[in-house]
């Protein structure tokens, strides 16, 4: 009996510049993540490097924060 493909979730590569661009960040940002495993970088070609902006939304985490702490930027 074949097992069922599991779904997957289309690529959506973007250049370096435009990834950057979208996350807000340097695209030296994006490269140092890629050299050190935080993101995986897809060659395109010899220089062409391009960023799955899935999986870069997937790195995105929310910053915890404390309701009702004088710090916290909604409690003003």
């Amino acid at each position: 009996m074949k097992k069922a493909a599991a779904p997957t979730v289309p690529r959506r590569l973007a250049s370096l510049a435009d990834a950057a661009a979208y996350a807000g960040v340097n695209p030296r940002t994006l490269r140092r993540y890629v050299a050190t495993g935080h993101l995986t970088g897809h060659r395109l070609g010899p220089r062409l490097l391009r960023i799955d902006l899935n999986e870069l939304d997937a790195a995105l985490r929310p910053v915890p924060t404390v309701p009702g702490d004088p710090h916290h930027a909604y409690s003003r």
